[in-house]
């Protein structure tokens, strides 16, 4: 599955970038929030005592929660659209890419927002529940995750909306169940293998060693965001039409 989308995406590999321009991105968000928040509240708790400082944290966390999702979703979204355009017999650019995902921002930005809504009331059960609280709460999240898979598809080839989308995901779940859990699994075992050569690096060489992991590490990353990107758009499209993109007629 993975070798299969990789051999679509090294026909324009340039679309590497977009991953890359979206971490680049959110550090940038997370250097405009938090510097400021830092520089404003007393983090040390000597200048309030009230809690003041315990809610511009808050504050600033849950924009950065927000805000990420956003720079994340829009991205992605680019991925997919570079994606469609090489499955539909064009020769997709970054620039190209970019712009198609801007002229969805209002499908984008809505299932941004609810997105993160989402994980941060899972994350809010998950911290307040029990051991079967929890398991329940995973339950739930993977389910979300599976229903939720080609709602950023559906929004760039289709023009959904972030609801519209997010039906019409859960409703081609019926199709794809099986290639949506073979993929979140199998790009999820890839990247626990991507990871065990940076491990050995580091264990051989010392922190010597994170000078050549941490980079692999996030080629690694940004390859697998690609890939994903990529298998998601021929998914969407084969659950739509019943077409087999070119490329995946063997996968």
């Amino acid at each position: 599955m993975a070798k299969v989308s990789w051999r679509v995406l090294r026909q324009d590999r340039e679309l590497l970038v977009l991953p890359l321009l979206s971490f680049l991105v959110s550090i940038g968000v997370l250097l405009a929030i938090w510097l400021p928040t830092m520089a404003v509240a007393d983090l040390s708790g000597v200048a309030s005592e009230e809690g003041g400082v315990d809610a511009v944290v808050a504050l600033a966390g849950l924009a950065s929660a927000l805000l990420l999702s956003v720079v994340g979703v829009f991205f992605k979204a680019a991925l997919v659209a570079g994606a469609h355009e090489r499955m539909s017999g064009g020769d997709p650019t970054v620039r190209s890419a970019i712009a198609r995902a801007t002229t969805h921002l209002g499908g984008l930005l809505p299932w941004a927002l609810l997105t993160a809504t989402v994980g941060l009331v899972l994350s809010a059960l998950r911290n307040r529940a029990g051991r079967l609280g929890q398991f329940a709460v995973s339950l739930i999240g993977m389910a979300w995750e599976a229903a939720s898979f080609l709602v950023i598809p559906s929004i760039v080839i289709d023009d959904e909306g972030a609801i519209s989308g997010l039906k019409a995901s859960a409703a081609l779940l019926k199709r794809t169940w099986g290639e949506n859990l073979a993929s979140q699994v199998g790009f999820g075992l890839l990247g626990l293998a991507a990871m065990v050569p940076a491990i050995l690096i580091v264990v051989v060489a010392g922190p010597l060693g994170l000078i050549v992991a941490v980079p692999w590490v996030a080629f690694a990353a940004v390859v697998l965001v690609a890939l994903g990107a990529v298998f998601q758009t021929a998914l969407y499209l084969y659950a739509t039409s019943g077409t087999i993109p070119d490329g995946f007629e063997d996968s």
